[in-house]
This record gives C-alpha cells, sequence and structure tokens, in this order.
C-alpha cells in the first residue's frame, strides 16, 4: 500500500525549515509532498535546493487549505493520502501502526494520530487531539479536548476507536474515499472543512477511526492564530455550513438553537471588549444567510441523513455540568 504525505504550504518557508526534516526522516516508506499555494516567499527554491527528494507541487493561487488540497491531490497516485500541516513534527515509526490499519481493515477509509502540544509535549493539542465528535448542535470537540480545558497525556487514550472526525492537522484519507466524496467544499476557504469532508464520510458508509500508537506534535495556529478575528470568522460560518449540509432531524430547530447559542457567545465577546471577534460572529451569520440556498441545495444532493451525536450538548455539559473531560 502507497502512501503520500502531503503538506500545504504558504509563505512557511521558516516552518519547512523546522519540521520538514523530521518528517523526511521518519517516513522512509511514503512519498513526500510539498503543495505551494501560490507563496510570496522562496519556499520553492529552498526546497529544490535543500530537500531535492521531497516532490513539489505549486498551485496557481492560495485558495486556502480546501482548494489548496483539492488542487495538489489532482497530481498525487498514491492509495493513502496523509494531509499534514507544516508546523507539525512527527515522531519514528509513526506511519507504521496507520498503515497497517489500513491493510488489515478496508472498510478503515479515514484515520487520525494522537496529536499533542509541540510547546508543551505532556498535553494533548487543541486541533484533534485524541479524535473527534460533534453535539447535536454542530459544537465541536475532542477526546483530549474540550473547548478550552486541555487534557494532560497520561496514555489515556493509547487506544485504537472509531470517532467521527480527523483534524486536518494530519488526517489520512484512502485516495479514492476522498474521490468519491469530491474532495473538500471550496466554499470554506478553511477551517471546519476537514469536518463536513468526515460527516459526509460519515452519511455515505464509510468509518473513521483513532489511532493512539501513532504520535505527533503540532504548533497549532502557525497560519492563523486564535486572537485572529478572521478565525472566527471561518469557524462559527463553515460550522453553520456543515450543520445545514448534513445534519439528521429538524434542520430548522436545530439551526434556530444553533443560532441562538451563536449569539450568546456574541455577547460575551462584546461584554469583553473583544468588538472584531463579536463583529466576526454577525459577518458569519450573514454570511451563513447568503449561502443558505445553495446549501440546501447540496443537502439534497448529499447521502441519507444519520444519526451522529453522542452528547446532545456539549455546551450544556461543559458550561453548566461543569464536565471538563471526555
Amino acid at each position: 500500500m502507497k502512501i503520500a504525505v502531503v503538506i500545504l504550504n504558504w509563505n512557511g518557508k521558516q516552518l519547512l525549515e523546522q519540521f520538514l526534516p523530521s518528517v523526511v526522516q521518519h517516513s522512509k516508506n511514503a512519498t513526500i509532498y510539498v503543495a505551494d499555494n501560490a507563496s510570496t516567499d522562496d519556499s520553492i527554491q529552498f526546497l529544490i535546493q535543500k530537500f531535492p527528494n521531497v516532490n513539489v507541487i505549486q498551485n496557481t493561487s492560495n485558495g486556502g487549505y480546501a482548494k489548496g488540497y483539492n488542487e495538489a491531490l489532482k497530481h498525487v497516485n498514491e492509495d493513502i493520502f496523509c494531509l499534514l500541516n507544516s508546523d507539525i513534527e512527527v515522531t519514528p515509526n509513526w506511519l507504521t501502526p496507520i498503515i497497517s490499519e489500513f491493510e488489515r481493515h478496508p472498510k478503515t477509509a479515514i484515520i487520525q494520530p494522537k496529536i499533542l502540544d509541540y510547546k508543551k509535549k505532556t498535553l494533548f493539542e487543541y486541533a484533534g487531539a485524541a479524535g473527534g465528535f460533534i453535539d447535536k448542535y454542530g459544537y465541536a470537540y475532542c477526546r483530549g479536548r474540550i473547548f478550552d480545558t486541555i487534557e494532560e497525556d497520561h496514555d489515556q487514550y493509547n487506544d485504537t476507536t472509531s470517532i467521527f472526525w480527523a483534524s486536518g492537522a494530519c488526517l489520512f484519507i484512502r485516495q479514492s474515499t476522498f474521490k468519491a466524496l469530491h474532495g473538500f467544499d471550496e466554499t470554506y476557504f478553511a477551517h471546519f472543512e476537514e469536518i463536513d469532508l468526515c460527516w459526509r464520510a460519515y452519511n455515505a458508509g464509510y468509518i473513521a477511526k483513532y489511532i493512539g500508537t501513532s504520535t505527533v506534535f503540532h504548533v497549532g495556529g502557525a497560519t492563523l492564530n486564535a486572537v485572529n478575528p478572521k478565525k472566527t470568522y471561518l469557524n462559527f460560518r463553515n460550522s453553520l455550513f456543515t450543520i445545514t449540509k448534513n445534519v439528521d432531524g429538524s434542520l430548522f430547530s436545530i439551526i434556530f438553537i444553533r443560532l441562538l447559542l451563536d449569539g450568546i457567545a456574541g455577547l460575551k465577546f462584546l461584554f469583553s471588549f473583544k468588538w472584531s471577534h463579536f463583529m466576526a460572529i454577525l459577518k458569519a451569520h450573514f454570511s451563513f444567510y447568503r449561502h443558505l440556498p445553495r446549501l440546501l441545495k447540496q443537502r439534497k444532493q448529499l447521502p441519507k441523513k444519520k444519526n451522529y451525536y453522542k452528547t446532545t450538548s456539549i455546551v450544556w455539559s461543559y458550561f453548566v455540568k461543569k464536565r471538563l473531560t471526555f
């Protein structure tokens, strides 16, 4: 089984310089690609000079994570795609249990490894931790991370288990599955596109798993950090996109409650004097309304919806019942 490690880059020479050596060193049985999103720095020259054995794919524009990978993966023919952020350090033998799972279980279509924090390596990392789930209203959470509460790694998630979504920071997917799902939704640009992909995969009958015996370390926020209001905008907007397209049950009631909860989050930003984040939520909602006809059309075209949540409201569980861990 052939595997391709594909790193998306945009003006990230420093990240490539820091993290690409670990990928090259510990991925001997994989073909490594760097897909460049029309960088204006000297990333390409650096790769050609320092890593001549790494394949470079040059996209014609910066279409973000979604379009960037959709374009790049047209040029990749391996059986398994590993979509790897440029700010990740991998570990020895990180690919071995992943490949083994794909080979032994043909129904496994998507895999995520354990993702720990590069800056404090005993902690799980926000982006994906030990595998993702979602509540009835589309709020994402992880084993090892619920909202801003992050667990320390005590080998409590060293298992192999089914999950609902895998983090785009390090996501393995069969080429056949990616093509069958028609890749990422490019209107997302970045953020939540991997949850949409995994949700569509789930509704189509594919299985996603977490493999706790494979570990990577993620910096997180290297491209767009948490204090950037654009990140708030994309997360809130794209979450609403994803619910509308994929959710099972009464769409109107779920969206209505979700909009109310978003409003509470907006007020929290407002009273904390985070004006730009408050405005980002407003803009996210107006963008959602503009896209609603298209989203409803997509909803009709996508596979039949299935029950998707284990927790009705992670917001209620976390903030009211004070359940801080998975």
